[in-house]
């Protein structure tokens, strides 16, 4: 048997994030006494009050919204004044504590994780009639900034304007274009788009070019393209490889990244949401927050059933949620499963727990091959990649694994790594260890023998 203990560097650094995580709560103790754990304890009481301050701003109008709101503002910053005048140098260095046990922590977990395996890359040959859509309105006018017409059409590609005028129904001109004899189906533009051409190529076994023209380019970011220069995604045209990634299915209609239901999806069917998106949001979000409008929800997947959310998101692929910093992040997109995250809260002590707890019950994370989407109401109010729409309900979202070919550069930025999440009691047990696992030895390593041992004794 081979040795599987993590390697002494990663059970030190177990260690490590254990006494600085440990610091960082005993420095200030130590150096402001009593008045040290009341301070503690006034800060943890701040936050649970700020995070029900911000429900309260979310579920009211008028006056109580402004003085939730600034509540929302003043207690934190009241904290923080506190504590910098009584506890100085200890507030500048628990952080920093605190950020190494964090480091130290994750170093120590990457093993226990496991390597992730990237997506595989298939080689094929170039496409000899690349058909590219083109949304000019897109992200602002990145089409004619990076003079992604002529980089198009130097290296091949039909390239096609949309009329920002006039609706022209993207479909048709994906299915004209196959039937023109075009190879390849690209879109620069925003998601929605790029989910109704991903269909065609998959209706018609094509692969599938992304642009990231778009706003905020979420499928892009997710397939490891340069967001920041969408010309350098028609370098796949030339020297490409493909991914074979899933496609999302909700009522029978197609996105790359999710389809919501609930609050977002009711508030992007307003149609003052385009141009003011926040006061829209203020000004519905109080009713459907509270259940004075909209249906009540139901989705039943992998043998669970969440009632009544009030926010409802089902991704092509699961999204991150063990890290701040990879939110609204799919760590791969050919797993064949559809993620889940429902959210349901009904009060301000919930609303705190939601953002305070490690394991709030108001929120729901799991992932199925199928989810039915059920309510109290004949229709269902969807936002299909950012796209609003209403369907008949129930709503049946499920995904086709690996059925989207998607031609992507040799040579691209790619999906950041995701970091562990920190898990205190598997630390723990890796701080612990010590000497050999009982029964595992190196591969080539033989036990000493009696003769061996005697000499030692």
């Amino acid at each position: 048997m081979t040795d599987t203990r993590p390697p002494a560097r990663e059970r030190w650094a177990a260690r490590a994030s254990l006494a600085a995580a440990a610091l960082a709560v005993a420095v200030p103790l130590f150096t402001g006494g009593v008045r040290g754990v009341l301070l503690l304890i006034a800060a943890v009481v701040g936050m649970a009050v700020a995070a029900a301050a911000l429900w309260w701003m979310l579920t009211r109008r008028g006056p109580a919204r402004w003085i939730a709101g600034l509540l929302a503002i003043a207690v934190p910053l009241g904290v923080i004044v506190v504590l910098a005048v009584t506890l100085l140098w200890t507030l500048l260095l628990s952080p920093v504590l605190w950020i190494l046990a964090v480091w130290c922590g994750r170093y120590a977990l990457r093993s226990a994780r496991g390597r992730v395996r990237p997506m595989k890359e298939h080689r094929t040959p170039p496409p000899r009639r690349p058909f590219v859509l083109m949304n000019p309105r897109s992200g602002g006018g990145k089409v004619e900034q990076f003079g992604l017409v002529e980089k198009a059409e130097r290296l091949g590609a039909r390239v096609v304007l949309l009329d920002t005028e006039n609706h022209q129904d993207v479909t048709e001109l994906a299915r004209q274009a196959v039937a023109d004899g075009a190879d390849l189906l690209g879109v620069a533009g925003g998601d929605g788009t790029q989910a109704l051409v991903a269909a065609v190529a998959v209706e018609h076994g094509l692969p599938f070019l992304v642009i990231s023209a778009g706003t905020r380019n979420h499928f892009a970011m997710d397939l490891g393209l340069d967001r920041d220069d969408p010309s350098t995604c028609l370098d796949a045209l030339p020297n490409g490889v493909e991914l074979r990634v899933d496609l999302g299915f909700a009522g029978g209609h197609p996105f790359v990244n999710n389809a919501s239901f609930g609050a977002y999806a009711a508030v992007v069917q307003d149609p003052a949401y385009r141009d003011d998106k926040i006061g829209t949001s203020l000004q519905l979000l109080p009713d459907l927050l509270t259940r004075q409008r909209g249906p009540q929800l139901t989705a039943e997947a992998a043998g669970t059933t969440l009632d009544a959310p009030q926010a409802l998101l089902v991704s092509n692929n699961p999204y991150r949620t063990n890290e701040s910093a990879g939110l609204g992040r799919r760590e791969r997109l050919d797993s064949g499963l559809l993620g889940i995250l429902g959210v349901k809260v009904d009060s301000a002590v919930e609303a705190a727990a939601l953002l305070l707890a490690p394991d709030p019950g108001g929120l729901s994370v799991l992932t199925a091959r199928e989810v039915v989407v059920g309510a109290d109401s004949a229709e269902l109010e969807v936002g299909i990649d950012g796209e609003a729409m209403v369907l008949p309900t129930p709503v049946h979202c499920r995904v086709e694994p690996g059925a989207l070919r998607v031609r992507v550069p040799k040579h691209r930025p790619g999906v950041p790594t995701a970091k562990p999440a920190l898990d205190w009691r598997r630390l723990l047990s890796l701080a612990l260890l010590v000497g050999r696992t009982a029964g595992v030895r190196r591969p080539g390593h033989r036990p000493p023998g009696p003769d061996t041992l005697r000499k030692l004794v």
